[in-house]
């Protein structure tokens, strides 16, 4: 049974950083694609980022524009987790990020919700103004 746990969420100041860490147990295929979504209250669960991996050693990152130059993700293939640092962080990041893994590795569709096979319960970030 495929798990995945995030940590890291919390308050934070405008202008501040947080790290969000995911982890997936269970997993059987050797190749995907880890994503972070979030959702804010009233709002649509949006994509934030994504990084699969074409093989042990290649990996690419995928990032929605309101996030590109300040979120850096990052993971490591073999222990199926995956980081998300998270630089000078706006009002509007307030969110419940949730982390999520597919089985999909082309990299096609890493934007969109119904992609991913397993989900996290979610962490919340806070950024306060």
């Amino acid at each position: 049974q495929v798990q995945v746990v995030e940590s890291g969420g919390g308050l934070v100041q405008t202008g501040g950083s947080l790290r969000l860490s995911c982890a997936a147990s269970g997993v059987s295929f050797s190749r995907y694609t880890m994503g972070w979504f979030r959702q804010a209250p009233g709002k649509e669960r949006e994509f934030v980022a994504a990084i699969r991996w074409s093989n042990e050693a290649t990996a690419y990152g995928y990032y929605a524009d309101s996030v590109l130059d300040r979120f850096i993700v990052s993971g490591d293939n073999g222990k199926h987790t995956v980081d998300l640092q998270m630089n000078s962080l706006k009002p509007e990041d307030t969110a419940v990020y949730y982390c999520a893994i597919s089985a999909r590795s082309d990299g096609a569709e890493h934007n969109i919700p119904r992609t991913y096979d397993y989900w996290g319960q979610g962490t919340q970030v806070t950024v306060g103004s």
